[in-house]
């Protein structure tokens, strides 16, 4: 189930994300903010996909590099880079929030202060692997799909986007793993190696789609 549920969970990544590009730059600029900190949030729960033993919040970070590429591509460069400050800027926002919410006394009453304490606490060492990471990644991406409009300008939007969040994400995955999961999880190699290939799977999924909604919107 968890292979399906995975599938589903791309699909509706892609169709918010493409949702975000018809309502506009605001809402391009808040979905790579969303889904960023929802990566961040999700990836201490670890599944088992296709018998390997990973995290389930891989297709995130994808969809939030492919709004990134959206603003890039429609509204410039600049724009993919303020992005990223505001991006930077509400993650720092979630971890203070979030140790000070854990800051507070529960009443006798409270059930879920355990959970939360256990879901929130390693957040600091999270949000320093992911900022650092994410800077790198996401400056890596803006520069690849640059250099790659260059290189092959006939080439359309998911061809670039694809070669460019496939440099970036190998990049991501194996600093943001040992940076932020090393001696978290049961296996540092297999989250390294089967989070690039589902990222790499997610990547070459979204391609089709993403002309496939193309040539559906110029029917319309």
């Amino acid at each position: 189930m968890n292979e399906i549920t995975f599938s589903i969970q791309i699909l509706f990544i892609f169709l918010f994300s493409y949702g975000a590009f018809r309502l506009g730059k605001g809402a391009l600029v808040t979905a790579v903010c969303i889904q960023a900190i929802l990566a961040n949030l999700f990836v201490l729960k670890q599944i088992t996909l296709f018998g390997f033993t990973v995290t389930c919040s891989d297709a995130f970070a994808i969809g939030s590099i492919l709004c990134l590429n959206l603003l890039r591509e429609h509204f410039g460069r600049e724009e993919s880079k303020k992005a990223i400050t505001i991006c930077f800027f509400f993650m720092v926002f979630f971890v203070i929030m979030s140790q000070m919410h854990l800051r507070f006394a529960p009443s006798p009453y409270d059930i879920a202060h355990p959970s939360y304490a256990h879901l929130l606490t390693p957040a600091p060492r999270l949000l320093f692997a992911s900022v650092l990471v994410f800077f790198i990644s996401q400056h890596l991406d803006i520069r690849c799909f640059g250099w790659i409009s260059k290189i092959l300008p006939r080439s359309s939007f998911p061809v670039r986007s694809s070669l460019s969040m496939g440099i970036s994400q190998f990049v991501d995955t194996t600093l943001f793993s040992l940076i932020g999961l090393l001696g978290m999880v049961s296996s540092i190699f297999d989250i390294i190696l089967i989070s690039f290939l589902l990222k790499m799977g997610v990547i070459l999924a979204i391609g089709p789609l993403m002309t496939l909604f193309k040539r559906m919107q110029s029917h319309v």
